[in-house]
């Protein structure tokens, strides 16, 4: 999960969005067969529908900055799923680009889309955060309202008897109660209330569920198409929640870590190959402090403590964990009590990550990780493509500076999709009066778009409009 950071008004003179990612579009895809047949999905490439918002569908190994869009300094949050990215402004207008075949991109339509263009059909609907599934996507509006939009093939947007999918916006009704958080998985979604409680809808987790835990009936919030309770955590208030391929995450306000799901690699931090119920992590894992903040890839988790540890766990073998394992430990699964149950391996056991302590801001995409550090961007993990921006295609295995990005930029924010990566820079300022920034790369730009314009005018206008008390 991205956390939501605001950019402050001193940081938004010369500041600019940059992407990169190299990719074909079988890459991804292949990945994605390794977690069980997801149906129909659309295989995306890192670049292969436009997501990274250059105009254009080519490889890119290194960041590239794009053309404005809106205000850059008033980016809130930039985030990505499967083949689409979205970016979230500080007055709640949403852009989004790429992958839309599914309607992902909340449009009214089903094209793909090359530029960050406005959501228009959330206009006069402020945005407080977005959440991207793998074809699908999950908003939050400042009110504590949840929409969705895109894929409804297992039931991710929340809505038993809509369409299959769904090209605008809708409001997932059954959250009754105020939202303050959403994360979107691989086929499921989640969302945390004012109150503290955690609904969970799609059915992405049911099928491992029932071959991993045969002859026990699978909580209702499993199999529902709709927001179903989370059983298990009613003596806990939870704060926010994350999601990976087949496992979920909730953490309360007391520092509480709980986990739930498929455990494969490990990212359970639990024995059980399957947790059917939220189970809480011990707080020795996390050298008995309070757990902050947590975010999710696919299957391996990253949580940062209360002293600004950051501790890692879970799938390790393209670097996810920053850190190289002593030795190979292979997952097999063994019977023990009539439930499949895995050796522990060293990677499920959640480990301080030095050179993270302290870290700014944390991204997670698919098998690859972002950070700020020292104002500075650091990446690692799965690199088969690019996504980690150092110009190779070697897999990372320790957080390693993105050196394209490295002074006189300052990053001030972090956002990574399946397989692709963004950053928000704020650049040098120009010694001419302030002009529009353009992009570096040598391809032909994109064509202006009219909406995004308008929008971020609206924007500045707001922003220049006295609050009414």
């Amino acid at each position: 999960m991205a956390r939501e950071s605001c950019v402050s008004g001193a940081d938004s003179a010369a500041a600019a969005l940059f992407a990169w990612v190299r990719g074909s579009a079988p890459a991804l895809g292949e990945r994605l067969r390794g977690f069980g047949d997801p149906g129909a999905p659309g295989v995306c490439g890192a670049n292969s529908y436009g997501q990274l918002g250059l105009g254009h569908r080519e490889d890119v190994l290194l960041p590239q900055q794009l053309s404005n869009f809106c205000e850059p300094g008033c980016i809130k949050s930039v985030t990505g799923g499967g083949g689409h990215s979205a970016a979230v402004t500080d007055g709640g207008s949403l852009f989004v680009c790429g992958l839309n075949k599914d309607g992902q991109l909340g449009l009214g339509h089903t094209e793909d889309v090359l530029c960050f263009t406005i959501c228009k059909p959330l206009l006069g609907c402020p945005i407080l955060q977005v959440a991207c599934g793998w074809d699908f996507t999950i908003m939050l509006t400042e009110t504590g309202q949840v929409l969705s939009c895109g894929s409804n093939a297992f039931g991710q947007l929340g809505v038993p008897h809509g369409p299959r999918r769904c090209v605008v916006p809708q409001a997932i009704e059954l959250l009754r109660e105020k939202v303050v958080c959403v994360a979107a998985g691989l086929r499921h979604a989640l969302a945390t209330t004012v109150s503290g409680s955690v609904f969970q809808w799609g059915t992405g987790l049911a099928s491992s569920g029932r071959r991993l835990c045969p002859g026990q009936t699978l909580p209702l919030f499993l199999t529902a198409k709709e927001p179903s309770r989370v059983t298990g955590l009613e003596n806990s208030t939870a704060v926010c929640v994350v999601a990976g391929s087949e496992h979920s995450a909730s953490l309360t306000d007391t520092g509480e870590l709980f986990v739930w799901g498929r455990n494969k690699n490990g990212q359970l931090a639990s024995l059980a190959a399957f947790v059917l119920l939220p189970q809480r992590i011990d707080a020795c894992c996390f050298q008995d402090e309070k757990v902050t903040a947590i975010w999710s890839g696919w299957t391996h988790l990253v949580a940062q403590t209360e002293t600004g540890k950051m501790f890692t766990w879970g799938r390790a073998d393209y670097g996810q964990l920053g850190r190289r394992l002593e030795s190979p430990e292979g997952q097999k699964p063994h019977k023990q009590d009539s439930q499949l149950t895995f050796r522990r391996p060293q990677s499920s056991v959640p480990l301080p990550l030095r050179c993270l302590t302290g870290a700014a801001k944390i991204s997670c995409g698919s098998e690859h990780n972002l950070a700020v550090i020292s104002d500075k961007c650091c990446s690692w993990g799965w690199n088969e493509h690019g996504m980690c921006g150092d110009g190779t295609e070697s897999n990372v295995w320790t957080p390693s500076p993105v050196q394209a990005l490295q002074s006189p930029s300052r990053i001030l924010l972090v956002g990574c999709g399946a397989g692709h990566s963004l950053a928000l820079c704020q650049l040098p300022a120009c010694s001419e009066p302030c002009q529009d920034l353009k992009v570096i790369y040598t391809l032909q730009d994109a064509t202006e778009n009219t909406e995004s314009q308008n929008a971020m005018n609206t924007e500045r206008n707001r922003k220049e409009r006295p609050s009414i008390t």
